[in-house]
Parts: structure tokens; sequence; C-alpha cells
């Protein structure tokens, strides 16, 4: 075989379909952020405005994280040693997880190198405690809770997207004896749409079935204490295992689950992806648990971020342009063409020095290409201005040109 001309071939495939994807290389920095330093390929350097960033809240830049994770550098060094069943479980660590485990209600929470991971190894693992176990997924669920289902060589169905009363059909026509767990999330950062948890958790309830719920894009941003959706639904006693990231809200990195104690005990005893992986480096647990801590009391910032994204949303919606508003942060425009959607990204960031990555087919399903933005507290209005004109005058532009392709 060529193993050349297949990779060329397969590469060549993602290009003709207008979803190759193009990682532009920038500089964040502290202080400053959203701004950020665009390094081009031919050497030259830009300041840009970040719009399609995941760190919601600014903490990646938050004084009390960066005192933490420097103090922990100083008092440990770089990395944590090794996994956590030898030697790289730390006292950071350790605090940590105690944070998480307070912030959800939970006996325990166990932290994994991402959030991925943690859906991916707990997923694939809960078929060795509880033999038989059937998972009904949402068909929109997270690529790391899809492969976590796949490869646990368990039963598992599919309910359509936060439709309840195809869960119901589903759970009723499998064994009333079989062990069950329903795996969804509470919000969907595609489209910026609530899972229907009190639903469910009554479904649930009446199946005898577990719930497992993926709250990677609502711990830190909804909730009294940003404890995610359920919390603020007060909700988070009939879950019985959270999934969550240090990466988006808190600004930092790495994933957990929280739940009862003997389910993370057993979950810790079993998952390969916890057990054959290095710890987080220390100083990374503990800017986590820093900014944790910080966000439980700051419900001003929460605020501040709900109103840039009403803001944001408002603005958008008196251009006229496709925004989907389910009533949460996520500001998802939809383009429908891959090309199109290219071109609109690269156009905000030559002309403008806006930055807002296309998303494409696998992450979106084809003809639903789309700009998603991400409004945090450090946007000012200026930056909202800039945006909103930009989109004004390249929407126009992109028209035209889809109308010229066409005809």
């Amino acid at each position: 075989m060529d193993y050349t001309a297949a990779l060329d071939s397969a590469l060549q495939r993602l290009h003709g379909e207008g979803r190759y994807r193009t990682f532009i290389d920038i500089e964040r920095r502290q202080g400053q952020f959203p701004k950020a330093i665009w390094r081009r390929p031919d050497g030259t350097e830009r300041e840009i405005t970040v719009w399609c960033g995941n760190d919601y809240l600014g903490m990646g830049q938050h004084p009390a994280v960066l005192k933490a994770m420097h103090e922990a550098l100083e008092a440990t060094g770089a990395g944590s040693g090794g996994t956590r069943n030898i030697s790289g479980t730390t006292i950071w660590h350790k605090r940590l997880e105690a944070e998480l485990a307070d912030l959800h209600g939970k006996e325990a929470a166990l932290v994994f190198s991402s959030a991925y991971i943690a859906n991916d190894a707990t997923l694939s693992t809960l078929p060795k405690l509880f033999p038989g176990l059937i998972i009904y997924s949402d068909a929109l669920n997270h690529a790391s809770m899809i492969e976590g289902v796949r490869r646990n060589g368990g039963a598992k169905r599919v309910f359509r997207h936060n439709d309840v009363a195809h869960l119901r059909e589903l759970l009723a026509a499998d064994d009333p004896a079989a062990p069950k767990l329903i795996a969804f999330e509470s919000l969907y950062s595609m489209d910026g749409d609530f899972g229907p948890i009190g639903a469910i958790c009554d479904l649930a309830r009446e199946f005898g079935a577990l719930t497992y719920l993926d709250e990677v894009h609502a711990v830190g941003l909804y909730g009294p204490r940003g404890g995610g959706v359920a919390e603020r639904d007060r909700l988070m006693d009939r879950i019985d295992i959270i999934n969550g990231t240090l990466a988006k809200a808190y600004g930092v990195f790495g994933g957990y689950i929280a739940a009862s104690a003997k389910m993370v005990d057993a979950i810790r005893s079993y998952a390969p992806g916890f057990i054959f992986t290095t710890s987080l480096p220390p100083a990374v647990a503990a800017g986590a648990a820093a900014s944790v801590a910080h966000l439980k009391t700051d419900q001003a910032l929460r605020d501040a971020h709900h109103a840039q994204a009403r803001i944001l949303k408002m603005r958008l919606k008196g251009l006229g342009l496709p925004i989907v508003d389910h009533g949460s942060h996520i500001v998802p425009v939809h383009v429908g063409d891959p090309v199109h959607c290219k071109m609109l990204s690269d156009m905000l960031l030559e002309n403008f020095g806006i930055y807002a990555q296309p998303i494409n087919f696998p992450t979106v399903p084809r003809g639903t290409e789309r700009l998603r933005f991400t409004p945090s507290p450090v946007h000012t209005p200026g930056d909202v201005d800039r945006l909103v004109r930009a989109l004004d005058q390249l929407w126009g532009h992109c028209a035209l040109n889809r109308a010229e392709l066409s005809a």
C-alpha cells in the first residue's frame, strides 16, 4: 500500500468538503484576555479578540487562581511524578476533590486529566460494576460520552434528543429487572439548549435507573454556587453521577466526576482511564481548586456573563442573523455551509481581528455549520460593538458569494 498516497487522499477529502481544520497560533496575554496575539504563518503578528474560547469567565487569568498555582509550583515543582496510585496523589489533588464534592453536594469526587477521559473512562467501566447494564444515551451527547458507551461492551439505547416520550418507550421495552443508566447533558454546547433534567429524573425513578449528567458547559456558570443547571433547578440530589470540567468556566485544566463515596471508589478501582494515567500537575490542581472555591461565592461574575450573552443575542437578532436562542450563554450563528463558514471566520480574523473558529462536521451535523460565539465578562462593550458591526458587514458579502456559487 502507498501509505503516503492514502494520507494525501484522506486529507484532500477534507479540503474538498471545505472542512479541513486550520489551527491558528495565538498567545493569550495575562491581564489582557480576551485580547491575544495572532502569529501569522509569515511570522507577522496582530492583536486579535478571541470570541470562541471556553474560558467563559476569564478565570484563567484570575489573581486567586494564579496565586494558588504559583504557590504550588514553588512548593512542589512541575509534575506530579506518577499515577494517582503510584506517588501521584498530593494534598492539592485531595483538596480539589473535596471542593468538587462539596460543590455538587456529593460524598466524593474523582479528578481525571480531562472531562473527555472522565466520561469515557466512567461510562466504559460501569458495565463491569453492574453486569447487564443498559445505557440510554441522548442522541446529541458529546463524543466522549458516545465513545464511553460504545466501548463498554454492554447494551445501549439512543433516544431522540431531549425526547422524554421516546426515552420512556425505550425504558418500558426492556426487562424491568435489568440495571439501567440514563446518560445526558444539562447544556448542549453547540445549540445552547438545556436537557430536561427533572423529567428524566422522574423516569429514572419510575424505571429504577441511575442518572449520569454531563454538566461540562454549565459548572461555574449556573446555580447559586456554580454547581450547574442541576443546582440551579435544585435537582443535584437526584443525579447519581455528575461529570464536569475544570477547563472551561474554571479556566484551568482537567475533568472529574462527583458521586457517592462507593461509586467513586469503584470507578477509581476499575477504570483503566484513571488507573493508568499520570495525575494532574499539583500546580494545576491547586489553581483549579482555587477557581472552584472562588466561584462558589462570585455570583456577580456569573450575572455579568449572562448579561453579556443576552446583549449579544439581542443585537444579533436586531441584524436578522439566524441565531438560536435557548436562554443559555451559548450564541451560535448558523451558516449552513462549510465553505462559507470558513470564509466568514477567515474574513473576521483578517479584516477585523476577530477570532471565531468555524464549527463544521463532525462536531455538528452537515448542513448546520456555524460560528459559535462565547461572550464573557471580560469582553468590553467596544468588543461587542466591533463584532456586531463586522458581522453586519460580512453577512451580506457572504450571501452574495453564496448566490454566485449556486448560480
